[in-house]
């Protein structure tokens, strides 16, 4: 019996797992944020009845999104910098607004905790793996030849 010449994949190993479900939290919590960004100033709780301009915060978030669906690792580092303004306004809007526009801005320092940690454990991650791939290929490249 041979061997095929396509060999099966080899399964996902932990540090994978981890950057595939980081990923997806990742996006996830970006496309949250966007979805409650619109509906909190044009549904929920707009500053003046029938919505405002502040709509427009979700705009800087849509442009991120197509680098973390493109799975760039760019893109993770300057989202992890950036969503540190959206959770400003929501922290100050928590203690400033009264409910319910005071929930909405916690479930958005919520998602931006969230996003954070996604980003920040994704790069890790990666990079972890960059690494470990790099070591194997030298420790391969330095084996004698049989």
């Amino acid at each position: 019996m041979t061997a095929s010449p396509s060999a099966p994949a080899s399964p996902l190993t932990p540090s994978d797992n981890g950057v595939s479900a980081t990923r997806w939290v990742a996006t996830g919590s970006l496309l949250a944020l966007i979805v409650l960004c619109l509906a909190w100033e044009l549904v929920l709780a707009p500053l003046r009845p029938g919505g405002t301009w502040l709509a427009i915060k979700a705009l800087p978030l849509c442009i991120p999104l197509a680098g973390i669906l493109k799975n760039r690792m760019y893109t993770y580092r300057w989202v992890s910098l950036v969503i540190w303004l959206y959770f400003t306004e929501g922290v100050v809007r928590g203690w400033s607004d009264k409910p319910p526009s005071q929930w909405l801005a916690w479930a958005e320092v919520a998602l931006c905790l969230v996003l954070f940690t996604a980003c920040t454990l994704h790069v890790r991650l990666r990079q972890r793996n960059a690494k470990a791939a790099a070591a194997a290929a030298e420790a391969s490249a330095a084996a004698p030849a049989p």
